[in-house]
């Protein structure tokens, strides 16, 4: 695929269009620059866009967001939607890490008054929020007790002592999606997932402090309680082992269904099943079950997140609480509404590596963000800034109320740990004020900025593309990550 093979609508929007290749159901719509486009032209992302067209099903158009890359099967930063219920549902474009996501935080805190206490607060953070390849969770569950928290999500973490109904009001389906079903999440999965209840993991996934550096919509700022200069909290991750293992089993799975429905795909990493069909009722009560102990994990890790905070600066502010901003996700299938052709349809739209970014009024959100629409959370690459966003209408009638999910990788995790020292960027990141706990050199060079396209041009991007607006862009002081 070749920038010259796609049409140009305006400066942050293109089009694969249907006549392309014989078996496209609908065309391809990327929101993205030139320049952004140059940047992903020698991988697979848009020859996995248009890949992810046949689809049966699907309506309006395959979506491409500025942060795209190469992921397996559909492209990291796609959105697709199928007719429900007789339309498919594709494991592949939900991704690994069901429900992997981002929460942000926030105090009343101002950063130069905190300065100091920077050292002593990352690690903390670092010791209550447990990261790493394999590492177990702040609580023990046994399997039973785990069927709850993949049952009813974030109720279960409010039950518990670990949230509050504040926490839930801002949490994407108040942290708990219907439908989900354990009795379809495997064994395995469950054993796996049994003893990560509430820990980072490692890869892309982070805590992050940040300070608000500048504000773009004062209205929706300080709905949102974010003030120039005050401290912020991010924390980014998913579904850990359990999820990865649900997607495992069901594409496995679905390689059987495909045959037995008489699914023709150019993809083998595509497999998909009819939602109304009992293979695809299964994934999507096991997707639900993982999304919810996503949910979960990110709950439990705010909580560690306050403690940290509680101890580091309790004895002499009371502005040290952490309010929640939002949780969303950005793995995810959902039954949703949406307006296409002018007619409202019911439909499961797929978003992996991409942010549900409804507009003002919209149902679902939280009556203080009715008027501003929902608060978009897009982290930035180690070292480099994050943005707020919120959703616009746009989004809604343009890209199924979505928007990007983060920067995107430029180059693989194994092109960063042969370019870049983990060592010399600790060196470099601690130079510029941000206090650094990692886990492992090689798993700190896997994050270095190099490996990751610019976010403000990102952000910059879908802000004139319509589809989501600008509220304020953070800086990080305090990374931690396994």
């Amino acid at each position: 695929m070749k920038i010259e093979n796609l049409v140009q609508i305006s400066e942050t929007e293109w089009e694969i269009p249907m006549d392309t290749r014989p078996d496209m159901r609908v065309p391809v719509r990327l929101f993205a620059t030139r320049e952004l486009l140059e940047q992903v032209i020698d991988d697979k992302s848009l020859e996995q866009a248009v890949n992810a067209t046949t689809l049966p099903g699907l309506v309006g158009h395959v979506i491409v967001m500025p942060d795209m890359h190469q992921g397996y099967g559909f492209p990291i930063g796609g959105v697709a939607a199928t007719e429900y219920p007789h339309g498919v549902i594709s494991p592949g474009a939900i991704g690994y890490d069901i429900n992997c996501g981002v929460r942000l935080l926030a105090t009343s805190l101002d950063f130069e008054s905190a300065r100091g206490e920077m050292g002593t607060l990352a690690t903390l953070l670092n010791k209550y929020c447990p990261s790493g390849v394999g590492k177990a969770g702040i609580i023990k569950v046994d399997l039973k007790e785990l069927d709850h928290i993949l049952r009813d999500g974030s109720r279960w973490a409010l039950k518990n002592g670990y949230a509050s109904e504040a926490d839930l009001a801002r949490t994407e389906e108040s942290g708990s999606v219907e439908g989900a079903d354990p009795a379809r999440v495997s064994e395995r999965a469950r054993t796996r997932g049994r003893e990560q209840v509430g820990s980072l993991g490692a890869g892309n996934h982070f805590i992050e402090v940040d300070v608000v550096d500048q504000i773009f919509n004062e209205e929706a700022a300080s709905t949102m309680g974010l003030y120039q200069g005050c401290l912020t909290v991010q924390i980014h991750c998913g579904s850990r082992g359990l999820g990865h293992q649900v997607c495992t089993d069901y594409v496995q799975q679905f390689q059987n269904a495909v045959r037995k429905y008489g699914i023709d795909l150019p993809d083998r990493e595509l497999v998909c099943a009819p939602m109304d069909s009992p293979e695809g009722q299964a994934y999507l009560g096991a997707m639900r079950a993982a999304a919810n102990f996503a949910f979960v994990n990110r709950q439990l890790l705010a909580h560690s997140a306050r403690r940290a905070f509680e101890e580091t600066f309790a004895p002499r502010t009371r502005n040290w609480h952490l309010h929640q901003v939002y949780d969303i996700a950005h793995n995810m299938g959902k039954i949703e509404t949406h307006e296409i052709d002018g007619k409202q349809m019911k439909v499961c739209v797929h978003r992996k590596g991409a942010t549900r970014a409804f507009g003002p009024g919209s149902p679902g959100l939280p009556p203080e963000y009715q008027k501003i629409g929902q608060p978009v959370i897009i982290p930035g690459s180690m070292g480099t800034a994050s943005w707020v966003l919120v959703g616009t209408q746009e989004s809604m009638t343009r890209s199924f109320g979505s928007s990007c999910h983060g920067a995107g990788r430029l180059m693989s995790r194994s092109k960063a740990k042969k370019e870049v020292r983990g060592d010399e960027l600790r060196k470099e990141l601690e130079k510029r004020g941000i206090e650094i706990r990692a886990g492992s050199m090689p798993g700190l060079a896997e994050e270095a900025p190099s490996a990751y396209k610019d976010v403000d041009m990102v952000v910059e991007t879908v802000s004139k593309a319509g589809i989501a607006k600008k509220v304020a862009r953070l800086r990080p002081v305090a990374v931690i990550k396994g």
